[in-house]
């Protein structure tokens, strides 16, 4: 059996191996709860030892910043608050602007909607390609001198991008998406974080809920607006052929005796024991089930039986479409 322990190190933060992505509350997968509905989450989350919350100045252009805050903030000293610079809403629009002024303009703003007076993990959310990534990564430090932040983070990056932050000021984490059907951190991410010392960070560990194995048909299933109707995986095409993964993938989970959620989530526990991940979620039983994962624990066997089954060979269709993929300085597969 593959031992691992549930506690993950984080720059000078100990969390759960399983923390909250909170964007989904706000942002990118349709019209987004009630606040009544998404403080009842932020709270049972706290309940089930969730002490890694993850928000962005990007989810809603600052609102889910503003409901992080004003719902966690009387259990600041309870858990580890990250969020992002360097992609915002500008007039409507999402913009990334790695300029030094631009990151230190939205981290005040982001600590006035926080409600703290530092924020422990700052990411560069995206690099912004007109701006040296030294640069960008200059004004985080700056941040850290002036006590604003505490430890930064870079997301969306190549191995190459990891070390020339690093050589500026050390990068604490590295946030990819990263899941048994993303697997491009593979390529040079984890590597670089191993180098440089950082903590891989996975977002949508569970490839944006085709892991859960409810979402059986995305265009009668998901609503207007959700960003998953424009992501060639989840075309009727593609998902067609992805869905055929579904079936063995559940039969593995029965046989491991978890959900086909905490069956993703362990998945990443085995295969980088050092990563945290950051699953988002709308729904309390869903969020219970994401937290089972941590008393999953797989064999080689069953680790090896995934990788064969769901890889970027088996997956139909890249991750993001082409416009959007111009943005992303993380490896590609070669097509």
């Amino acid at each position: 059996m593959t031992q691992h322990t549930t506690q993950r190190t984080i720059g000078p933060f100990k969390v759960n191996a399983i923390g909250l992505g909170c964007m989904n509350l706000s942002h990118a997968y349709g019209v987004p709860p009630g606040p009544e509905e998404a403080k009842a989450l932020l709270l049972r989350a706290l309940d089930l030892g969730v002490d890694l919350f993850d928000t962005a100045a990007l989810y809603g252009f600052g609102a889910n910043e503003t409901l992080v805050g004003q719902v966690l903030k009387p259990h600041r000293q309870r858990f580890t608050l990250a969020s992002k610079c360097g992609m915002t809403g500008v007039d409507g629009k999402r913009v990334i602007d790695g300029r030094p002024a631009t990151l230190k303009a939205t981290c005040d703003e982001a600590l006035q909607r926080l409600q703290t007076d530092v924020i422990d993990l700052y990411y560069l959310h995206r690099r912004d390609f007109n701006v040296p990534i030294e640069d960008s990564v200059g004004a985080l430090a700056d941040l850290v001198s002036a006590g604003k932040i505490r430890a930064i983070g870079l997301s969306e990056v190549s191995g190459e991008t990891i070390r020339k932050a690093h050589a500026v000021h050390p990068v604490s984490a590295v946030q990819n998406e990263y899941s048994l059907w993303s697997r491009e951190a593979e390529i040079g991410v984890v590597e670089a974080c191993r180098e440089v010392g950082a903590t891989l960070v996975a977002f949508s560990p569970l490839a944006r809920a085709f892991l859960c194995g409810e979402l059986t048909d995305p265009q009668t299933q998901l609503t207007e607006k959700d960003i998953r109707l424009g992501m060639p995986r989840f075309s009727a095409e593609n998902y067609a052929k992805n869905l055929q993964l579904l079936t063995p993938y559940k039969a593995i989970a029965a046989e491991v005796g978890c959900t086909p959620a905490q069956l993703a989530l362990a998945w990443i526990m085995a295969a980088q024991p050092k990563a945290v991940s950051i699953p988002g979620t709308r729904s309390i039983s869903h969020l219970e089930d994401n937290m089972g994962a941590l008393k999953v624990q797989l064999s080689a066997d069953v680790v090896e039986k995934l990788n064969q089954l769901i890889n970027n060979k088996t997956v139909a269709g890249p991750r993001y479409p082409a416009a959007t993929q111009k943005e992303i300085d993380t490896e590609q597969f070669a097509a």
